[in-house]
């Protein structure tokens, strides 16, 4: 059973983290650890007693905040496991969520998987699901973002190429990111499985229209160099 380290950078999210903690810790697989990276520098007393639930649980404190982006970049330096997978802390994830997806990966001999996922509101209602596509390229990722982060797991030695890494952005990070792989040739594989429930907030910096348009613009004109 290969190590996981599962990533999960933490910003004034206390409604949710305990959940999405919970929905991990029961996961059917449990050869794992969570890095949780505590972006909010003024509420530690809150994340010390969430860390404390689980020995599986290793708290990361930033000294200033760095975003969700930088979070992870520091996370998957400091990580263990042979894979990498990634929650965002207001997500939940299915209870055999890891155990299925590394199978397949197993399977298909694959570096990096995502998956279908639901789209819940902030009181874990349902609202639609998003099917994952079979395969993706550079040329479709380009035109449309259809890979959901806390769906994805990644073999950790992709990270072995200091190029791939989140983007300092407030939205659209992990988009980046996996612009670089597709651009780069990486085999990207989704399963048409629903392993998460991604939790869809009013008030998040992924729900501001001009936040989006802002961060839409970088990924084309600095990431990508288009004009």
């Amino acid at each position: 059973m290969p190590l996981v380290s599962i990533i999960m950078p933490y910003y004034k999210k206390e409604l949710y983290l305990e959940s999405a903690i919970q929905s991990i810790l029961n996961q059917s697989y449990t050869n794992f650890e969570i890095l949780l990276i505590n972006d909010d520098t003024e509420n530690k007393n809150f994340i010390k007693k969430i860390s404390s639930l689980d020995s599986r649980i290793k708290l990361i404190h930033n000294d200033k905040n760095l975003g969700a982006g930088q979070s992870r970049n520091i996370a998957i330096k400091l990580s263990k496991g042979e894979f990498i997978a990634f929650c965002d802390c207001d997500d939940l994830w299915k209870k055999n969520k890891l155990e299925l997806q590394l199978n397949l990966m197993k399977q298909f001999n694959l570096n990096f998987s995502f998956t279908s996922y639901d789209i819940i509101d902030e009181n874990s209602n349902f609202i639609r699901f998003r099917k994952a596509p079979n395969y993706i390229n550079f040329k479709k990722l380009r035109n449309s973002c259809d890979i959901g982060l806390s769906t994805v797991i990644i073999k950790k030695n992709i990270f072995k190429n200091e190029k791939y890494q989140f983007a300092n952005l407030k939205t659209k990070e992990d988009y980046v990111l996996w612009l670089r792989l597709a651009l780069d040739g990486v085999e990207m594989r989704g399963f048409d499985k629903n392993l998460v429930s991604w939790r869809k907030n009013k008030n998040s910096l992924s729900s501001s229209t001009i936040q989006k348009l802002m961060d839409g613009y970088r990924v084309y004109r600095v990431y990508l160099g288009y004009g």
